[in-house]
């Protein structure tokens, strides 16, 4: 193989609501806390059990597209949601221990809403995927959708 892929896709519940923060330059960027699930099974009991794996995501505007700033203006704990995006370490020295620290994340180059918010309307983000995509499409809450609760 003459390249190399870095590319995470994620389906899975937010465990805390969006941060949204500015750079010193404005840019918006939001950390999500996600929670992913399997089932497997329990090698010290041998029983079937789930086991779940927490990703921490960070989500910048890109361009027109304000990814970021709609992420934390829609979303909250507990909401479900499709991530698709790249791994990124970072590295810093801990100013208390001095030792080295390192975080991996996933860095969002698009988020889909899954599930329906509270008033019963879906929402998507990044366009809905077409059949055979192997993308989630945005699933409606069933009810009418007023436009004007449409993030884009």
């Amino acid at each position: 193989m003459a390249g190399s892929l870095n590319r995470v896709m994620l389906i899975g519940r937010l465990t805390r609501d969006p941060e949204l923060r500015y750079t010193p330059s404005g840019t918006a960027v939001c950390q999500l806390g996600l929670a992913t699930n399997r089932y497997g099974q329990d090698p010290a009991s041998g029983e079937r059990r789930e086991f779940t794996e927490f990703h921490d995501v960070v989500v910048w505007n890109q361009g027109n597209r304000k990814l970021a700033e709609l992420c934390g203006q829609y979303l909250q704990k507990g909401r479900l949601v499709y991530v698709e995006g790249r791994l990124q370490t970072r590295s810093w020295d801990d100013q208390q221990s001095g030792q080295k620290r390192y975080k991996t994340e996933i860095n969002a180059q698009d988020i889909q809403f899954i599930d329906s918010r509270q008033d019963g309307a879906g929402a998507g983000m990044g366009g809905d995927a077409p059949v055979g995509s192997g993308r989630p499409a945005p699933v409606s809450g069933g009810g009418d959708v007023d436009p004007d609760d449409i993030p884009f």
